[in-house]
């Protein structure tokens, strides 16, 4: 398939193949400690005590524009940057990129990396890809993107829809979720769809990962929506906001969102994976997957 989810990016090919080369050194940031103990944007400095997550991941939409030409260059570089975990996505050459599930494994477990999930056209041969991801060592397949549906009644469709393929899912021992955008959390005809979706699915059956971004572009109050429907989250995409002259993502700790107040919630509220996701960049993108690591790596909640 065409992955298909909400499309604004405008990085730039040249900088996307400037940041093939980038060495890790460049990326890294800067080892000194600081004395500070936070900044503004809730992030405690190196030397002001344990990080608050210290298994985050990295969703590898975030270099789309990268990974295809190289997929084990890319990987090794992301696992440099400190990054514990994955969040594949069905690319051209498939979520596990060209290689069986076998060697997918003995790879990533070569480079210390754990892949959580990914994202997966799960509307046609889900038994199939939902094998490979369990013989792969993946815990979760997600449908990314459905797109707005016009009543609350096709609202209630999809629901039944995510039961069947919970169903599917649970057969081969693997576990189905959902990822939110902006358009789940617009309301309609009075209600919040994604509510109608949380409230319409066996929590036995399908899972759901919450996008910070997009509920916060959406204009909703992430932190009350995570207390309101704690335990159906296992996961969320850590996406900082730039809102204005329209909405689109930077690196973390340059937006608009306050994760340590956030992430505490989120991490209170049974959310146990989180990944890091970016889709439009200041620089060359793996500048930014580095910058995005360092921040992970210095935050400390607020309580």
């Amino acid at each position: 398939m065409t992955y298909n989810r909400r499309l604004f990016l405008k990085s730039a090919g040249a900088a996307a193949a400037g940041s093939l080369v980038l060495t890790l050194a460049a990326c890294g940031g800067s080892k000194e400690k600081s004395s500070e103990s936070t900044d503004s944007t809730g992030v405690a400095s190196t030397g002001a005590g344990a990080p608050s997550i210290s298994d985050f991941g990295l969703q590898l939409y975030s270099v789309r524009d990268v990974i295809g030409a190289d997929p084990k260059g890319i990987l090794k570089q992301i696992a440099g940057f400190g990054y514990k975990k994955i969040e594949s996505y069905a690319g051209d050459k498939g979520f596990l990129w060209g290689m069986t599930p076998k060697v997918y494994k003995a790879y990533m477990d070569e480079l210390g990396i754990v892949t959580v999930s990914t994202h997966a056209d799960t509307t046609k041969d889900l038994e199939k890809s939902a094998t490979e991801a369990k013989e792969a060592g993946l815990s979760y397949i997600l449908q990314p993107y459905i797109g707005p549906q016009k009543t609350l009644d096709e609202w209630k469709k999809r629901a039944e829809e995510f039961n069947k393929r919970g169903e599917i899912c649970n057969k081969v021992g693997i576990k189905f979720g959902y990822h939110n955008h902006d358009y789940s959390f617009k309301e309609l005809e009075g209600k919040i769809p994604q509510e109608i979706l949380l409230d319409g699915t066996d929590k036995s059956l399908v899972h759901y990962e919450l996008d910070l971004m997009w509920i916060v572009a959406a204009k909703q109050d992430a932190a009350a929506h995570l207390k309101k429907y704690a335990g159906r989250y296992d996961l969320c995409h850590i996406k900082d906001l730039v809102s204005k002259p329209e909405n689109h993502s930077t690196d973390l700790g340059k937006g608009e969102i306050d994760f340590a107040s956030l992430l505490k919630v989120a991490s209170d509220s049974g959310v146990n994976q989180f990944i890091v996701e970016q889709e439009e960049y200041p620089g060359p993108v793996l500048t930014s997957i580095g910058n995005d690591a360092e921040y992970m790596k210095k935050l400390v909640f607020k309580s």
